[in-house]
Order: structure tokens, then sequence, then C-alpha cells
């Protein structure tokens, strides 16, 4: 266990920010598009996080056009360029699945003060 440990350590991406499930983030992470790289940009809410380690994953939720659209990134990728952290949330739950099923105002998370 220890020597895997010790593989992982060097990929681990130290300088991340706090996050935290219901926080409201803005993820910039790298897209190639043939020769060209870019930054793109997913803002959305924050309704899961699991694993630990080099596993560690959070899930980012947004509308596009009326239509649900979530995304998966790894915590420690070198393709996330960066998180920013528009607000934080306020909530009572380790996932925020329900957020799914609701649209409109019923979607909003309240802000932590």
């Amino acid at each position: 266990m220890d020597i895997i440990k010790a593989v992982e350590a060097d990929y681990i991406n130290n300088d991340k920010t706090e996050l935290r499930i219901g926080d409201h983030v803005k993820v910039q992470f790298k897209v190639i598009e043939g020769s060209r790289e870019r930054i793109q940009i997913f803002e959305g809410t924050v309704i899961g996080m699991r694993g630990e380690g080099l596993n560690e994953t959070f899930t980012v939720r947004k509308i596009s056009y009326g239509v649900g659209v979530e995304r998966v990134f790894p915590v420690h990728s070198p393709k996330i360029a960066g998180i920013d952290v528009v607000r934080h949330g306020k909530i009572r739950r380790a996932k925020l699945y329900y957020l799914r099923d609701r649209v409109g105002k019923a979607a909003k998370i309240k802000e932590k003060l």
C-alpha cells in the first residue's frame, strides 16, 4: 500500500482549492482541438464527490438551454487549469442528486454566509 501511495505522490496536484458539495464553481479545463490548445470553462454546482487520493473526482451540474448537463472531473487531472469557487452553498446532504429532478427556482441552493 505504501508503494502505491509513493508512486501516486508524484501525480497529486497539491495546489487545489477547497472544494465542497453545494459550491457553485467555474472549472477551467484544457481542450485540444487539432494542433491548438485552449481553456474552456464549465460553470455549475458541485453535486457530488467521490474517491480519495489520485482517484478523487467531483461532479458538476449545470443547465444549458433547458437541458441538464453533468460532467465528472478528476481533481488531480493535469487537464484542469484551475477551479474558481464563485459561492459556497448551504446544504445538508452529502450528494445533491435530487437536483436532477428540479428546474428553475427549485434547483437553486442557498448561499452560505
